[in-house]
């Protein structure tokens, strides 16, 4: 499977990156060397939005590690991956970590809890942060942390890891048989009044992030979860459904209720701009359901309508205007979702163990994210956005990161699977022009493959920290157990 197309590590030199992405129909600006902060790099430029002034253009995604205790709170490994963020050197942290704003709505039974009971809980969280940064790169008056709010929705599983507890906007003709919904069953579906408790939610935990010091919370709507699944809700009747302003009233509903109970609080947005049918595994690679009966497809958000295997930006742009208009300082623009659709969400030349292979050259999904970025940024310049997807150029990150800044496609570059293995990165370049090539995140998809065999996440390969763990061998053992 890894086979199948030229590896990154393979390109020795930047010439030979640039000619592998024009024998693949590519083109993404890209510099000659990493620049440091005292020759000029883009990436060093601070970044003001929402009031606030970023030392930096470098961002760290969210990542969960499906490594809190069973009560929300923070374990050795949570902090330890928080403290790592503090030392990274980046100057936006976009949420840390997805916080699940009531019980039922965790996608694990280990993911983190923004609720009261675990105030103290992110209060160590944000601590270890800022004191690592202010120990390791220096003061952190520049340093913008926010908290991501969530609701698993569809994939929620809080209380067993192999059991799905479904919470859905709507019947999804493809997805309701992968977690175990009949067609007929309207139980999981979300009533009004449920969405208003939950709208309520939402607020209490934006007023608790507030209150310990947070600079913005991420109102989590990617990757599938609830509040993405709500944009595309076609098919729902009543007021949170059927047209487009009944399908983004949940999530704006819910920033005006934190604006108006939380002043002073920005509020951020991570946005799957676009999505595309679910896939599956075929014989030799991931191959799209067969969708023929299914058009035109009312079941995404951000997707062509006649070939839902073409993205289509026109109700994302609409909606990230709303979101400027109501004052969103920032989105953080992802794509697809990592349960049925990997490939397009996070692109890697290994797949995860219940995943497939990937259909293209993972550079291909790299480029659709940076330059649907690049569109949307155009559209509503006005926007601070922050760009995904960036991991799996490895050795060539730096170079089209600070290429990508300067020309204007992006704001911030989030990085996400990289910081895992080398949370450095934005230090190191900045102030060295280097980066550690030993240890550079290959998407070996370890991170992934832990958490879908119900183990912590992390990089098994590259982190001796967690290279020492016995998980690694139970990781090693459950691939080659689905491998068969």
């Amino acid at each position: 499977m890894s086979n199948r197309f030229v590896k990154v590590a393979q390109l020795k030199t930047v010439e030979t990156f640039r000619d592998r992405l024009s024998e693949l129909g590519l083109s993404l600006p890209c510099d000659d060397e990493i620049l440091t902060r005292e020759a000029g790099s883009p990436m060093a430029e601070s970044l003001e939005a929402g009031g606030f002034t970023m030392g930096n253009r470098w961002c760290i995604h969210p990542m969960e590690g499906w490594d809190a205790n069973r009560d929300g709170s923070p374990s050795e490994l949570t902090i330890r991956r928080w403290e790592n963020f503090g030392r990274s050197g980046a100057k936006l942290i976009w949420g840390g970590e997805a916080a699940a704003v009531q019980a039922d709505g965790r996608a694990n039974p280990n993911q983190t809890l923004g609720t009261e009971s675990n105030r103290f809980g992110l209060e160590k969280l944000y601590d270890a942060l800022v004191n690592t940064h202010r120990d390791e790169i220096g003061e952190p008056s520049d340093l913008m942390i926010g908290l991501q709010l969530t609701h698993s929705g569809r994939f929620s599983r809080p209380n067993v890891k192999t059991v799905a507890e479904p919470r859905i906007a709507f019947h999804h003709p493809i997805l309701d048989s992968r977690v175990g919904i009949d067609a007929d069953d309207d139980s999981a579906i979300w009533t009004d009044e449920q969405l208003h408790e939950l709208i309520d939610n939402y607020v209490q935990s934006a007023k608790i992030a507030q209150q310990l010091g947070f600079h913005f919370v991420d109102v989590k709507s990617c990757h599938g979860y609830l509040l993405h699944e709500f944009l595309s809700a076609r098919t729902r009747e009543g007021e949170f459904g059927g047209d487009f302003e009944g399908r983004t009233r949940l999530l704006l509903t819910i920033i005006r209720r934190i604006q108006q109970e939380c002043p002073g609080l920005q509020i951020g947005v991570r946005l799957s701009v676009f999505d595309m049918i679910p896939f599956h595994a075929g014989l030799e690679a991931g191959e799209p359901v067969n969708f023929d009966d299914l058009l035109p497809y009312q079941f995404g958000f951000g997707v062509n309508p006649e070939n839902p295997l073409e993205m289509d930006l026109d109700e994302p742009i609409r909606l990230i205007r709303l979101l400027h208009d109501a004052g969103v300082f920032s989105v953080n623009l992802s794509a697809g979702s990592p349960y049925y659709n990997p490939h397009i969400q996070r692109p890697a030349i290994f797949p995860p163990s219940d995943g497939y292979p990937p259909p293209e050259d993972p550079l291909v999904g790299v480029v659709r994210q940076i330059e649907a970025v690049r569109d949307v940024k155009r559209a509503v310049p006005e926007m601070m956005i922050v760009g995904t997807g960036y991991t799996y150029l490895q050795e060539y990150l730096p170079h089209v990161s600070q290429a990508v800044v300067r020309a204007g496609w992006v704001d911030s570059v989030g990085l996400g699977r990289m910081v895992l293995s080398l949370p450095e990165l934005p230090q190191a370049t900045l102030e060295e022009g280097t980066m550690a090539r030993k240890k550079i995140c290959r998407t070996f998809s370890d991170c992934t493959s832990a958490p879908r065999n119900g183990i912590v996440s992390g990089c098994y390969p590259l982190d001796p920290f967690y290279k020492q763990m016995p998980e690694a061998q139970q990781l090693k053992e459950a691939k080659s157990a689905a491998a068969k």
